[in-house]
């Protein structure tokens, strides 16, 4: 039989030395083995440190400041007091000011930044206008005042001449109106449908009549290079707007004389009498402007700004870019725009879209400058729905049309400033040039010069101002600070909790 040796330690741990190799190969298996393996097991559970010597060590070796002198057995009770108070303010502290930076993180905070951006070319804005006056009296035909005369406020819905415009047309010059507006022996043809768009575009003052002059960047320009379109003032018209096959400009230099340069004639003569009050009524002679980018469908009705006959008016223009973010740091829409009049989101398109949903929904119509293949309003249409249902969207529902402000949008700010025009020098001049009266001159011609004050333009950007990188940073610092800890003490207490799993 191989001999086993059983040694005794002073701890009581019973050590068994193993049989010699010639009593392995000689003998069978015994029984002792299983004694022997039990005792193995024994010897090595009670070999592994306990938690509370696993979190002894933990402390005498981990890099958190003052825990090693709280449990230090050479430190004085008193001196463990200190430095267990000075251990929790410290901590309290670093708590503090880490659930402070982790709720302004929370708040998404933002900063705007603005800067001046010099470029050696710009693209030049689109520059829309249109004459305040809709209709011009010596197109207008009878059959257009029997069916539209209702809406200008001149007729009663049964095709009667009202008293009170009679009364008024007998005392204005425009005496031609009042043998259309007689309708004794006139019989409307049964089949007749009045088109509003057809009426809105041959009644509406032609460019090529209110244009004399034009001229880009030194370069002379003509009607051709503007492009049609239809507002709530009527029949109006684009430069630069990058349709009908006209390329869109740049301009190389900023000052007069390097933009855009028109003379026009309002054509006040033409204008319709006031004998009523519409939506189509207009107290003012001259036009009206809007500067936007070609991505940008005008609102004329809404953004313009007017330019009155005898001035040369100066707008100095100044393009600004703006950048903002969207929820939750800011409230801009930066999602594709939900329509299938419009393929860039702008607040405008969004504006026109919405109330061209509107009056489809209310009045089953839209407007002429309205998009879409819907049918047109006709004019009784427009005087007792579209009208009325379009202003009080405009004014007074503040719930159904909200728009908000795009992530990235062009604006161009503006500086006006106004000179006379005529001169006295330069009256006789004029007259004899466009063969019209120097009183004419003075009561219809006018002059717009836009341009760009420098060639730079104005990036404004919405920035986020404090992410995740900010956050760890600073509780980083403080755990410094306060504890002396770092990311890996932080691993440090993981694998002291995996130690004494």
């Amino acid at each position: 039989k191989p001999l086993r040796i059983f040694k005794v330690i002073a701890s009581g741990t019973i050590m068994v030395e193993a049989p010699t190799t010639e009593s392995v190969a000689l003998g069978p298996p015994r029984q002792n083995d299983a004694q022997e393996t039990t005792l193995q097991n024994t010897e090595s559970s009670s070999l592994k440190p306990t938690w509370k010597e696993i979190t002894v060590g933990f402390i005498m070796k981990t890099k958190i400041h003052g825990l090693k002198f709280v449990f230090s057995p050479d430190k004085s009770k008193p001196q463990r007091v200190v430095w267990i108070m000075a251990f929790f303010v410290c901590f309290s502290l670093l708590i503090t000011w880490s659930w402070n930076r982790i709720l302004y993180l929370m708040s998404y905070p933002a900063i705007t930044k603005i800067y001046m951006v010099w470029a050696h070319n710009m693209s030049f804005p689109a520059v829309t206008f249109c004459n305040k006056n809709v209709f011009r009296v010596s197109t207008l035909t009878k059959d257009d005042l029997y069916h539209s005369g209702y809406w200008m406020d001149l007729m009663y819905p049964n095709h009667t001449v009202m008293e009170r415009s009679l009364s008024i047309l007998k005392d204005s010059p425009k005496q031609g109106l009042l043998s259309l507006l007689d309708f004794n022996n006139y019989n409307p043809h049964p089949d007749y449908r009045i088109n509003t768009t057809e009426m809105m575009g041959r009644l509406g003052h032609q460019l090529e009549d209110m244009l004399l002059e034009c001229r880009f960047r030194g370069e002379t320009c003509t009607y051709k290079n503007f492009s049609t379109i239809y507002t709530r003032y009527g029949k109006c018209y684009t430069f630069n707007s990058g349709l009908d096959g006209n390329p869109l400009l740049t301009t190389l230099k900023g000052g007069t004389g390097n933009g855009l340069e028109i003379m026009l004639d309002i054509q006040q003569d033409e204008y319709l009498p006031v004998w009523g009050e519409t939506d189509e009524t207009s107290y003012e002679a001259g036009i009206k402007v809007q500067i936007h980018s070609q991505d940008e469908p005008p609102f004329i009705d809404q953004l313009g700004f007017g330019v009155a006959p005898g001035f040369q008016t100066f707008v100095s223009c100044q393009q600004q870019l703006l950048q903002y973010l969207p929820p939750p740091w800011g409230d801009c829409k930066s999602t594709p725009i939900d329509s299938e009049y419009f393929s860039t989101y702008s607040i405008t398109a969004c504006r026109i879209d919405c109330e061209t949903r509107y009056l489809l929904e209310n009045c089953n119509c839209r407007m002429v400058h309205m998009p879409g293949t819907s049918t047109v309003c006709t004019p009784e249409q427009y005087k007792d729905c579209a009208d009325p249902a379009l202003d009080f969207l405009v004014e007074k529902d503040n719930d159904y049309c909200v728009c908000q402000t795009p992530c990235n949008m062009t604006r161009y700010g503006k500086e006006l400033s106004m000179v006379k025009i005529p001169s006295k020098a330069s009256a006789k001049y004029l007259a004899k040039k466009f063969n019209k009266t120097e009183q004419y001159i003075g009561e219809n011609i006018m002059v717009l010069d836009i341009f760009f004050e420098a060639l730079n333009y104005e990036k404004i950007e919405q920035k986020k101002a404090y992410e995740i990188a900010g956050l760890l940073g600073d509780i980083g610092g403080q755990m410094g600070l306060f504890i002396g800890a770092s990311v890996l003490t932080i691993l440090e207490i993981f694998d002291y909790l995996y130690e004494v799993k």
